[in-house]
């Protein structure tokens, strides 16, 4: 045993994030940590790294009752988490980031730390270049930096907090290789997913939070995807994508020769061309960084296009409306509905320091008549939200901030879901949510669709990119790739497409 944790509680206020939980973290061993959004799983592993001290509890760590109030305790203790944000700086190399904090005494021989990290590279079959800077490395290559800077410092117990959020399939497949070596190493791992299907494939053991409070635990191999689910939510639950076929599909929106430039000048998206229809969806599959987050901006009128880029909308009464160059607000005075859940929760989609019934009030603050703001229409949409999608807050005047990300995501997909739009934009609308409102999610949207909404939908899951999605369109470089049939296309296709460029950097429609 490398921890044990007897009766931790730790409270926000009025909410008990954790109550009362008793369990073991075993060296030699990948334990998954399993929990409906809200139920205490981040909390929990907070405080065996240092950044939340337990209100009530005790923390054992070889057999020895310990005192983690910082980070450097925990380091200090062998325990090292990487969290879902990477704790990087861009300007700085591997190596820098690596030693950075360390108290090193006198000048830091940068060969002596560039050859322990080759060595750690080495052992556990990382591929770290400690002399390349962070911001020319690619979303993997940062999380494998994490790691080798907490294994740099000694750490024997590693927390992954939603590790494959922004990898791809092949990309997680080596991470697991990574996982599993260190568990032969002897080192404990925990690992903090959503993904069920990661859970059985990798993990050991499996153990459930449900409500802040500890369900128990049971061994991999005994589990299956709809058990835990039921563990997870306490009663049965259906695990079914529906995926019904589009009926009379019409053309929504076209998008042709379409090219973005960053503030950096760097050309993000280039001549990026597709039809999105109506009564279906389409998936946008990518590595993160492909340019997914500045084509949905682009059509939400967030992106300056460049010149010879069109976007165009045709209403369901007929003719055609031009989106380019238009700014949200031009669009919406268009008559057109369109909604978009950014990436961007808190930065882009809503106000942490409103409350639920304030940020269902900036969708439609333009619509009142009266010198006063009308507050009772966004009050009664944020309680049915709340209801319906099970969203965990004190109250509707609670700011969003202090509500977890999964939690935050649920208000963020309801409200615009609920705005009835003909076009609905969701960037990783699932991301960070458990699996059992995720498949809320995906009945929402195919309600949309039988409405006949044109629904794009940009995922990091390809599994549910298959089963949930008419047609898949695959950006790689910021080019289209591909775009294939949901129903016939293989996991390993998208892949592939996802990664290798071909020749002329786009695909046959």
């Amino acid at each position: 045993m490398a921890i044990r944790l007897e009766n931790i509680t730790k409270t926000f206020g009025t909410v008990h994030a954790n109550h009362n939980i008793s369990m073991e973290i075993r060296r030699g061993e990948i334990l998954s940590l399993l929990g409906e959004n809200g139920s205490g799983k981040t909390t929990l592993m907070n405080m065996l790294s240092g950044i939340y001290y337990p209100d009530a509890g005790q923390i054992y760590v070889d057999g020895r009752e310990v005192s983690i109030r910082s980070p450097k305790d925990a380091f200090d203790l062998g325990i090292g988490m990487i969290h879902q944000h990477f704790k990087l700086v861009d300007v700085f190399t591997a190596a820098e980031n690596v030693i950075l904090g360390l108290p090193e005494r006198g000048r830091v021989n940068r060969r002596t730390v560039a050859k322990k990290v080759r060595e750690i590279c080495e052992r556990y079959g990382f591929e770290v270049d400690p002399n390349q800077k962070v911001y020319d490395m690619s979303v993997s290559q940062k999380q494998t930096l994490e790691i080798v800077k907490v294994l740099y410092r000694g750490a024997n117990v590693l927390i992954l907090d939603e590790p494959t959020a922004v990898l791809t399939p092949q990309e997680a497949d080596k991470l697991f290789a990574v996982m599993r070596r260190m568990r032969a190493d002897g080192k404990a791992v925990v690992i903090i997913t959503h993904k069920l299907h990661e859970v059985l494939s990798v993990s050991d053991r499996v153990a459930i939070l449900r409500k802040g409070e500890y369900v128990g635990d049971v061994p991999t191999r005994e589990a299956t995807e709809l058990s835990l689910t039921e563990m997870m939510v306490g009663q049965k639950v259906s695990l079914n994508i529906d995926r019904p076929e589009p009926v009379n599909p019409r053309r929504r929106l076209s998008v042709e020769h379409l090219s973005i430039v960053n503030a950096e000048g760097v050309k993000v998206l280039d001549d990026v061309s597709f039809e999105c229809n109506s009564g279906e969806i389409l998936g946008i599959a990518g590595i993160s960084g492909c340019g997914q987050r500045e084509l949905l901006e682009a059509i939400a009128g967030l992106q300056r296009e460049e010149p010879g880029s069109s976007i165009k909308y045709y209403p369901p009464a007929g003719g055609e409306e031009e989106l380019t160059l238009c700014t949200p607000r031009q669009i919406r005075d268009h008559g057109i509905a369109l909604s978009f859940v950014p990436e961007d929760r808190l930065g882009m989609g809503l106000v942490g320091g409103f409350g639920m019934s304030d940020n269902m009030m900036l969708k439609d603050y333009n619509n009142g008549h009266s010198f006063f703001t009308d507050r009772t229409r966004p009050r009664e949409l944020a309680a049915r939200i709340k209801e319906d999608l099970a969203v965990q807050t004190p109250d509707l005047i609670t700011p969003v901030r202090k509500l977890s990300g999964g939690n935050v995501q649920k208000v963020l997909v309801g409200r615009e879901i609920a705005a009835a739009p003909s076009v609905l934009m969701t960037a990783y609308a699932v991301r960070g949510l458990d699996i059992n409102t995720s498949y809320t999610i995906y009945r929402l949207l195919n309600e949309q669709k039988k409405k006949g909404v044109a629904v794009i939908f940009v995922g990091e899951d390809l599994d549910v990119l298959l089963e949930l999605c008419d047609r898949i369109l695959v950006l790689c470089a910021g080019r289209v790739n591909g775009v294939l049939d949901g129903r016939s296309a293989k996991k390993e296709e998208v892949g592939l497409l996802m990664t290798n460029l071909n020749k002329k950097g786009e695909g046959a429609a």
